[in-house]
């Protein structure tokens, strides 16, 4: 046989070869594309139920809350701005949600990315029961920026924390 009349079938296996590359390839990008739509999908859904958790925290749904955190939400979960559900629900007056978190294991200190904390905002807020509520929860009273004492005496609510042993 001749080169010439072996270099078509050669060349037909060849064309053969590169559509079933081409072929896998497609057929690769397809399942990416896929793949990528999908994480998309869920990083839209978990951003949706993280939105309601912060709502249940703002809205102090402590039944919501709780479920969530024993199913294995974070107990410290934060925002964009570092606030956690705890300090959401400290400075909405919610005392029952605070509750649900601290015995949860929410940290009663954890600061947001202005250096405020739980117990600041409900000082702050004259929410007497939720400061109570972080007290009892070992809550350090100088931690933060400005601290909880330090916001009691810039707002004259220094009785915020002495009734508390703070």
């Amino acid at each position: 046989m001749s080169e010439q009349q072996q270099q078509p079938g050669q060349q037909d296996e060849r064309d053969e070869r590169d559509e079933r590359d081409e072929r896998d390839e497609q057929a690769e990008q397809a399942e990416q594309d896929e793949q990528d739509e999908q994480a998309e999908q869920d990083e839209r859904a978990i951003e949706e139920l993280a939105g309601r958790l912060f709502e249940a925290a703002r809205t102090g749904d402590a039944e919501t809350l709780g479920r969530y955190v024993d199913a294995g939400l974070p107990a410290n979960l934060a925002n964009d701005r570092g606030d956690t559900l705890l300090m959401l629900a400290a400075y909405h007056g919610h005392a029952d949600a605070v509750r649900a978190l601290l015995a949860r294991g929410a940290d009663p200190d954890r600061a947001n990315d202005r250096g405020q904390t739980p117990l600041a905002g409900a000082v702050f807020k004259s929410e007497r029961e939720v400061v109570a509520a972080l007290v009892t929860a070992g809550a350090d009273p100088d931690a933060g920026t400005p601290s909880a004492r330090e916001a009691a005496r810039m707002f004259g609510k220094e009785d915020m924390l002495s009734a508390t042993g703070g």
